[in-house]
Order: structure tokens, then sequence, then C-alpha cells
């Protein structure tokens, strides 16, 4: 029986291993948490929930679908691909062999170390405008970080929010401050609230009112296992043909790692396109 590793356990990765599972491939799964998605407080913007469901929830709902159908789960950190004829994948915890591979790590976001960013995750503290800026109508918000992307999520906010303010963590701004936000520089000390977050306070001991803080931290290393094979990449996006396929034979990618829209619906589909894409590869269909 033909073997595949879906590298990550997000939306792309489990609609993928939906459709590879399904078709008799023998289907593994590796990845090291829920990602991004597990830390959304609300989904109200993807297809067939009447009300809000969390990120946590679809995420557990959607790993027990893919065992269910026979994929297994493994809860690895996965440091390596190999290639000599069939793929490698090495973890913190071994190394699998696999006839194709399919990279779906998403474009995971730097957490800062500072006190209470984990605390109210979900509660306040979120990673993506385009999510949950509708939660945040006419609310104090701040958007935490120096870059380009920390500049994009503020422009998200200003049609939404009531105030933005740009928190550059002792940072330069590198982009221009968008019309309507202001920008802190002082470096920030901790995140503070009761049962949501409430408050920033900075270095200094001066605090602002937040009622949510948009970490944008920017993406690290979403591309670094793919380049280890010499897969083509833009930056931290890997370069997929309409197939999901990558320049290496049996090597496709799916989800927030190929670039574009960093939504739920998205990466659903360019899983199951990649997982129906693999199983064409693996039977022969080159």
């Amino acid at each position: 029986m033909p073997k595949i590793i879906i590298i990550g356990k997000g939306p792309a990765g489990i609609s993928c291993a939906l459709y590879t599972a399904r078709a008799g491939i023998e289907t593994t799964i590796i990845g090291n948490g829920s990602g991004s998605l597990g830390k959304a407080e609300k989904i109200e913007n993807y297809y067939g929930f009447s009300e809000p469901v969390s990120g946590a929830e679809l995420s557990d709902s959607g790993v027990e679908q893919a065992k269910r159908l026979g994929a297994r789960v493994l809860e690895e950190e996965v440091v390596g691909i190999g290639y000599d004829g069939s793929f490698s994948v090495r973890t913190d915890k071994g190394e699998y062999r696999a006839d194709s591979v399919v990279i779906a790590t998403g474009s995971p976001r730097k957490t800062p170390k500072i006190k209470g960013v984990e605390e109210f995750e979900g509660r306040g503290v979120s990673y993506c405008a385009v999510c949950d800026a509708f939660f945040y109508r006419g609310r104090n918000v701040c958007v935490l970080g120096s870059g380009e992307y920390a500049v994009n999520e503020a422009r998200e906010l200003i049609h939404v929010a009531g105030k933005v303010t740009i928190l550059t963590n002792g940072s330069e701004l590198k982009g221009e401050v968008p019309e309507g936000a202001e920008v802190i520089k002082k470096p920030v000390a901790e995140l503070k609230g009761s049962d949501r977050l409430e408050s920033v306070m900075f270095d200094d001991g001066t605090e602002i009112r937040a009622e949510g803080v948009f970490i944008a931290y920017g993406t690290a290393g979403s591309a670094d296992l793919a380049k280890k094979l010499g897969v083509f990449t833009e930056g931290n996006k890997i370069v997929v043909s309409e197939n999901m396929s990558t320049n290496v034979p049996g090597l496709f990618a799916a989800g927030d790692c190929t670039g574009g829209l960093l939504q739920v619906a998205k990466a659903v589909y360019e899983g199951a396109l990649a997982g129906t894409e693999a199983v064409k590869y693996l039977r022969g269909g080159k």
C-alpha cells in the first residue's frame, strides 16, 4: 500500500488526509499543537455552522474525523525531510518513510515573550485581524509588531475598531502608518485583565486601555522544510502549481504556507486538492 505523510494537522492537513485515507492510501499526519486555528476565539465565516465555533473545537473535530477514517495522527515536531527516491521525515521522536509528502504546516506566527500573551489567547489576544476584527467593533485594540505584517493588520482593523494603536515594542516601525492609527514605540511589559484582556502596560509603568491585542510578529520558517529539499520558495511562501505540487516530484504543499488568503476555507480547499492530486500521483498518474 502506498504511504503518504502529511506535515501539519491544521485545516489544510486534515482536509488532505480525508481524501487520501478514503482513497486507501496509508496516511500519517504529523503535527505539533493546533497552530493558529486553535488560538482563534470564534469562527463564524466558515460554511456549515449556524453559530460561531471556537478554533480549538474545529481543530479537534477535524483531527477526530481523520482518525475515524483511518489516518494515524502523531503529535511530534518535524525537524527535517530527506529524499532518496522516497521521502524520509525526521521528527523529534523518530523517522518515517513515505512515497509522497504534503507540507501543510501553516504560516506560524512568532509569539513575543510578554507576560499575559498566552494567558489571554482567545480572550482578547488574536493572531488574525481578518478573522476576528468583527468581534472588536468600536473597541480599543492594539497591533503588536513592527513590520509590514503589523501595518497590514492595522489597516484591516481601522475600518472596524474604535481606535487602533500599533505597539512596536521598542522597535522602529517598518512601513507607513495607516491613516487613523497611532504608534507607541515603548517596550511592552505586560498584558493585563481579569477574565478578559483590559489593558497594556509598558516598561515605564504607564498603561493604555485595550480590549484586543492582535499579534503581528510575522511568519517564522514556514518554508524551511521545503528549502532543505531544493523546493522553490518566495520568502516564506512555498511555490506550488495549480495542482498544489512543488518542483520536487511527490511533494505537495497546501494552506497558509503557500501564501494568499490566510483563511480556513482556502486551507480546506487546497488540502482537498493536494490530497486528490497526491492520490493520482501515488496511483501512477505522475
